[in-house]
């Protein structure tokens, strides 16, 4: 049997935390394996467990917020994907948890099978986005300096697919190269963007007109 993709939740309301045990145990395929109310209490933990995905609320009692912990979580546990799950979708939050290093944000209103297939997209590196937050940081995240980033025709084909969720391999059998090759290329796109993962590279490539909303394979 293939391993269980390990979780662990962060949010303040007790309710919500046991909710979540209950209803992803219901998986064989998700095994949550400790839980906190804090960012203080998950970085406790955090060597301990060392998650494949972390699910975090952004707002959280304390002295840190969940922009600060999910900063804290990419320095110290670089593997572990954090999956935001908020009440906020227009809010600048949001745009600061992306550009900490959230992978994929889930409202709290959506549908359940929205969370699964994003968790399940994050423990392998890809990122699920939610249509009405995705235009909520259309207008937010590209920073100065990043318009004059050329990308070269093979580059925007990838981003293309990792717009439409492909898997390297994926794109690698679509555009008939290898899977290093691939990789080298999605490598050179956030290197030339300045960014720190494929997220972060299709919102950027909505802003910069090289896709539209209509490329992407939401979860809704």
């Amino acid at each position: 049997m293939a391993e269980k993709i390990r979780i662990v939740l962060v949010d303040d309301h007790n309710i919500v935390r046991r909710g979540l045990i209950s209803f992803l145990g219901a998986f064989d395929d998700l095994e949550v394996i400790g839980d906190a109310a804090s960012g203080e209490e998950m970085l406790q933990n955090l060597e301990q467990w060392l998650p494949d995905v972390m699910i975090m609320d952004l707002l959280m009692p304390g002295g840190m917020d969940g922009t600060e912990a999910i900063h804290q979580v990419r320095a110290l546990a670089p593997h572990t994907s954090i999956v935001v799950l908020t009440s906020y979708a227009n809010d600048a939050r949001v745009v600061a948890a992306l550009r900490a290093g959230a992978i994929g944000y889930v409202r709290k209103e959506a549908d359940p099978e929205v969370l699964l297939e994003a968790i399940r997209a994050a423990a392998c590196g890809q990122s699920l986005l939610d249509p009405e937050i995705a235009r909520a940081i259309l207008g937010e995240l590209t920073q100065n300096g990043k318009q004059n980033s050329r990308l070269t025709q093979r580059e925007v084909e990838v981003l293309h697919q990792l717009a439409r969720g492909r898997t390297n391999q994926e794109i690698a059998q679509t555009l008939v190269v290898s899977d290093e090759t691939v990789k080298r290329h999605v490598g050179n796109i956030l290197t030339k963007l300045q960014l720190a993962h494929r997220t972060q590279a299709v919102i950027y490539a909505l802003k910069s007109g090289l896709i539209s909303l209509d490329d992407i394979d939401f979860p809704l």
